[in-house]
């Protein structure tokens, strides 16, 4: 253990010389916190094995020479290895939900958070929600959080990758809902039964375009590329999901969308379009949203962009 380290007593000497040090590392935040001392919280709190609430209230409690060598530890591999703190614990949280992840599936962090903790209200009426397909689920958090947000609901949870999916697995066993989460492996809508009619489709794919791929923070590079990578314009998944959605869609059934950095693009490509995009209280954006008839309308331009992409 450094000689500096000694003279950490208290639970908030470790977060305070945490987030310095973070700071001073010049990491990226982005993965569940946003500054360098909510995540030295995060990891002290882990490392202690207590509630991250609870950081505050006995911070000034002293912590004993086994503990402060397990928090600086593990501060030091945030550090030295620049992997998502998520990554170094083997969780996170999404719309107030506990989710197990992996390096196999991106962290939860998308805005859709706050749509469905409110059951994807005003768009939808939650009651009567009884079909929703999370497309691209990856850890299946958008999926598993509108299955509790929903309780009527029944969910299914599609994803290319078999590794993604094991971990989705375990997210669903986590919050028992097996009887109402069904996860199929599929690419895009493949392996999606022809017979299936969704209330809602709600997807955060890749949308990262090559070009922005490659000057990503080092914290990124830990994620699965497969989750990332959309071709050249970032839009080449989107284009497919926009093309094929409404065969999939109760008559006037919602496509939600988070397509990030690459809403500039898809408005620019299609500037006739009617794209709802939605704000968020808590911050994000990038997030659209379209009705069946809308996407039926323009089904021919898609089609077409998917034949020139």
């Amino acid at each position: 253990m450094p000689v500096e380290t000694d003279e950490l007593q208290t639970i908030q000497d470790l977060v305070r010389w945490g987030g310095c040090r973070f700071t001073e590392a010049g990491l990226h935040f982005g993965h569940g916190t946003d500054n360098a001392f909510d995540e030295a919280a995060w990891l002290v709190a882990d490392a202690l094995k207590m509630p991250l609430e609870l950081i505050a209230e006995y911070g000034q409690c002293r912590v004993t020479d086994t503990e402060r060598e397990a928090v600086v530890v593990l501060l030091g591999r945030r550090i030295d290895e620049r992997r998502p703190a998520a990554y170094l614990i083997g969780r996170t949280w999404f719309a107030g939900l506990e989710m197990l992840v992996s390096e196999h599936v991106m962290v939860p962090r998308s805005p859709l958070a706050e749509l469905i903790s409110h059951g994807f209200a005003p768009w939808a009426k939650p009651a009567e929600v009884g079909r929703i397909l999370d497309l691209c689920t990856g850890s299946g958090c958008i999926g598993i959080a509108a299955a509790m947000h929903l309780p009527d609901a029944d969910v299914d949870l599609a994803d290319i990758s078999p590794a993604a999916l094991r971990i989705a697995m375990r997210n669903r066993a986590l919050h028992g809902l097996e009887d109402r989460v069904r996860i199929i492996e599929s690419d895009l809508f493949a392996a999606i039964d022809d017979e299936a009619v969704y209330d809602i489709i709600v997807s955060n794919p890749p949308y990262v375009a090559a070009a922005e791929l490659e000057s990503l923070p080092a914290e990124y590079r830990h994620e699965p590329q497969l989750a990332f990578a959309a071709g050249e314009s970032g839009l080449d998944l989107v284009l497919r999901i926009l093309r094929d959605a409404p065969d999939f869609l109760a008559d006037d059934g919602l496509l939600i969308v988070e397509v990030g950095s690459a809403a500039e693009t898809l408005q620019d490509r299609f500037p006739e379009l009617h794209l709802t995009w939605l704000e968020f209280e808590r911050g994000g954006e990038g997030v659209f949203l379209m009705r069946r008839p809308e996407l039926v309308e323009a089904h021919a331009a898609f089609a077409k962009a998917v034949g020139d992409a």
